[in-house]
């Protein structure tokens, strides 16, 4: 699915299947170290557990929160967004409900750490109204890969440096994504996809030459109940 420039609200998935697919990516690269960095980049899960948090660590932010009855609010910036520079100032919170003007948002707006709002509610995504001539939100080069399966299979892919010639990445990878946005992630589920990517990580010596090391059951553990959020 193509993603326009700027974002329109019908780019992105249900909020539910966004937050999967997230989750999801999230789980994938749990790590136990990187959990007590208070600055890190990734894909991870807030402290509160209400929000999934993306950081490239160079160009794009993102954030995903979940509220009551359904909705949610993602907001975030990236590089390739114009809306930090178009004058006269866009009000991003422009037809936005009162739940989304929450505090902490509306001071990362006052900063200029925020460049692109949409919400979710009665079963839509909505945004504030753009100017005609505003060519790019940061939507699509921020979570343009999070809009559809294949894509996230391929940003997994990616994550963990799997190539075409990587034997049955492709599918592990799927089917993780899959169980994540059917809510059917079990141990057994992760405890199966971690192993695939450790055969496949040792078999085309990818960490080389760090040897990969087996996820431990707590990294299970936590990886489940990461994913199993809903």
């Amino acid at each position: 699915m193509k993603i326009h420039r700027p974002g329109r609200p019908e780019d992105l998935p249900g909020a539910s299947v966004l937050w999967a697919r997230w989750a999801a990516l999230a789980a994938a690269t749990w790590n136990a170290e990187e959990e007590k960095e208070r600055f890190r980049y990734g894909y991870w899960l807030g402290d509160g557990g209400n929000d999934l948090r993306y950081d490239d660590g160079a160009c794009s932010r993102w954030a995903l929160t979940r509220a009551e009855g359904g909705r949610a609010v993602l907001f975030g910036q990236d590089d390739s967004s114009k809306v930090g520079r178009y004058r006269p100032p866009i009000d991003l919170l422009a037809g936005a409900p009162a739940w989304v003007r929450e505090e902490r948002l509306h001071d990362l707006l006052e900063q200029g750490r925020v460049e692109c709002v949409y919400w979710f509610e009665d079963g839509s995504w909505h945004r504030a109204p753009y100017p005609d001539d505003l060519h790019d939100d940061g939507l699509d080069c921020g979570i343009g890969h999070l809009t559809s399966r294949d894509l996230a299979v391929d940003a997994i892919c990616a994550l963990f440096e799997f190539d075409d010639d990587c034997e049955g990445a492709v599918e592990a990878c799927e089917q993780f994504l899959q169980h994540a946005e059917r809510g059917t992630v079990t141990g057994t589920v992760v405890r199966s996809f971690a192993d695939e990517v450790f055969r496949i990580q040792a078999a085309y010596d990818l960490l080389w030459p760090k040897v990969p090391v087996a996820r431990s059951e707590a990294d299970l553990a936590a990886m489940t109940a990461l994913v199993r959020r809903r």
